[in-house]
């Protein structure tokens, strides 16, 4: 048994032991990040969060403020440092920020009013160059609620044990204080993501919001993609198509690969400054001309410089509407024979490949998650065990996405059956449940995924602050904001994340307690607990509770592991492949 009691590592699930506050009255209080706080959140009684959290891991909590009958002026709050016995946590691995609203007028169906969401974050300092910006001060209106997100990095080199400190809150005529106390863990996370993810930007979108032209220089290009490299990589997602590019040119500027290694290498060797050190991209996608000549160069030049294995060729998006088979099959084919290193990934269903006969040109098989595990027939039910016998040939892989099929995409077509309350699609809406940004790397887990790709993050870039309504649903292709020195303050132009960053940020951290529990010897227990939160791709809870009570276990599991096995027993290829299997097999007493 160990010598700490277990309940000093575990976070107190905020507002469990939360009253509400009078509405009259101006309130200050602690809140879970999994609660999206909007306009007409009542306020509450909670002086204090708690947290848990491993070496080189983020996480995250809101202070809250309720106007009362009078509102609250001139607003501004401080996290100086967190404390512990030995060591401290301070300066940039402490980031306040403001939450932005915005106001959706034409929600994401089904079951959401219009009205104000929280997304855009303004921070006090940026995390990108260090400038002080705009997020204080600022006012609640009376019988009104705003937010506060509060970002905590550990330190790679932080001493286990617990820490403490307190936000201070300071208005026109108050003074107010949430106590934080956090407690790290003797653990360590990657700062290279486990599960390799290709989130995708189309550089003319990032003109056309910093320049008010969707054509612009390439030094610019490469000025402001670097900073979103960097938060993207902060953020632990990889941009694998944000390089140069022009409206009328879809393939890479690209003068010459030495020109390319010396703007992007950093980011892709994990170079580049970081606060996860040595953070480096997991995916890299070709953008070259299609033919053979420029397809076996880019093979040559990337097995030189170490990213071949990152590499893919996207010969195709989901045939026959984004291309015709027959335009896919000449492309992988061509891919297959002058560059045969260089992995292949198509957006489809290994049916499909069947039927048009590409199992032999396709590496990396791209599923859309309504098609691995859905309700409807042809996909009724787990599909994954069609996709064993492609996942046996070597260096083939599986990953996930989703679409605007987790909402539905035709405004005229009924919503999916599945979106009810309390369950529905993983989504990365501005006008969903924190919990359901946070559920898909769980899924990706589940589901044997080894990556994870989404289509767009900057689709509406230049109207961000006002509306990101696209293909039906709000920030669908959109996860960054446009930050200008006009709407920011400073004068530096930098990419400003959105709350849904961040709780995509906390998805992939809790893959990486799946994978550490995993590896340490118990893959059974960690596919069990993820299970038990999400038994459906379609059922993915509200409750944000219930992913800080999952990712509790898994932390407690891990330690326990390290003390009671000493040097952990690895599980095998055989048994991470084989283990998604077991769907039914785990009863819900079976661990925690």
């Amino acid at each position: 048994m160990p010598n700490i009691k277990w309940e000093m590592f575990c976070l107190l699930l905020l507002g469990s032991q939360a009253v509400w506050a009078h509405p009259s009255r101006a309130a200050v209080w602690g809140e879970s990040a999994m609660v999206k706080v909007r306009p007409e959140t009542p306020p509450r009684v909670q002086g204090a969060v708690s947290l848990t959290a491993a070496r080189n891991e983020f996480v995250s909590f809101q202070v809250v403020l309720h106007g009362g009958t009078s509102g609250l002026r001139g607003v501004t709050a401080v996290l100086p440092e967190l404390h512990g016995d030995r060591s401290r946590i301070h300066g940039g691995d402490l980031l306040l920020y403001r939450e932005a609203l915005l106001d959706i007028t034409t929600p994401t169906p089904p079951g959401t009013l219009p009205g104000r969401w929280p997304d855009g974050l303004v921070p006090d300092v940026d995390e990108v160059v260090g400038e002080k910006r705009l997020a204080f001060p600022f006012d609640v209106p009376a019988g009104e609620s705003r937010a506060v997100w509060v970002d905590v990095h550990v330190p790679p080199n932080s001493r286990p044990g617990n820490y403490r400190g307190a936000v201070s809150v300071k208005g026109d005529g108050f003074t107010s204080r949430v106590e934080v106390d956090l407690q790290v863990v003797d653990a360590l996370l990657p700062s290279t993501s486990s599960l390799r993810s290709a989130f995708l930007l189309w550089p003319p979108h990032v003109c056309r919001a910093f320049t008010g032209d969707p054509v612009c220089p390439v030094d610019t290009q490469v000025r402001l993609l670097k900073r979103f490299h960097r938060m993207a990589l902060e953020h632990r997602i990889s941009l694998a198509s944000g390089f140069p590019r022009q409206v009328d040119l879809p393939t890479w500027d690209l003068p010459d690969y030495d020109t390319f290694s010396e703007r992007w290498g950093p980011f892709l060797d994990g170079s580049a400054p970081n606060r996860l050190p040595g953070a480096r991209m997991t995916a890299l996608q070709y953008l070259g001309p299609g033919n053979g000549a420029s397809l076996s160069e880019f093979q040559t030049e990337a097995q030189a410089r170490g990213w071949l294995s990152r590499s893919f060729d996207y010969v195709g998006d989901e045939p026959p509407y984004g291309a015709t088979w027959e335009a896919v099959t000449a492309r992988a084919g061509l891919t297959r024979t002058v560059a045969p290193r260089l992995r292949t990934l198509l957006t489809s269903t290994v049916t499909d490949l069947e039927a048009h006969g590409l199992l032999e040109d396709i590496d990396i098989i791209t599923v859309l998650v309504n098609y691995i595990d859905g309700t409807q027939p042809p996909y009724e039910g787990s599909q994954r065990p069609r996709y064993d016998d492609f996942l046996s040939r070597p260096d083939r892989e599986l990953w996930l996405y989703q679409s605007c099929m987790s909402h539905g995409c035709d405004p005229a077509a009924p919503p999916p059956p599945e979106n009810l309350p309390g369950q529905g699609w993983p989504s990365y809406m501005v006008d969903r449940s924190a919990a359901k940004a946070r559920g898909m790397q769980w899924l990706d887990f589940i589901n044997g995924a080894s990556g994870e790709l989404y289509y767009q993050t900057v689709g509406l870039l230049s109207s961000a602050w006002t509306t990101q309504f696209r293909f039906n649903g709000n920030g669908d292709g959109t996860l960054f904001y446009p930050g200008l020195p006009s709407v920011i303050g400073g004068t530096t132009e930098i990419p400003l994340p959105s709350l849904r960053m961040k709780l995509i940020r906390q998805g992939m951290q809790d893959y990486e307690w799946l994978k550490l529990v995993s590896d340490a010897g118990d893959p059974a227990y960690a596919r069990a607990v993820a299970l038990k939160l999400i038994p459906h791709a379609w059922a993915v809870p509200d409750d944000g509770e219930a992913f800080d009570r999952a990712r509790l276990q898994l932390i407690k599991r891990y330690l326990q592991l390290c003390r009671d096995r000493g040097t952990p027993r690895q599980a095998t290829p055989h048994e991470r492949q084989s283990l998604w299997r077991v769907r039914d097999g785990f009863s819900a007493g079976g661990y925690g």
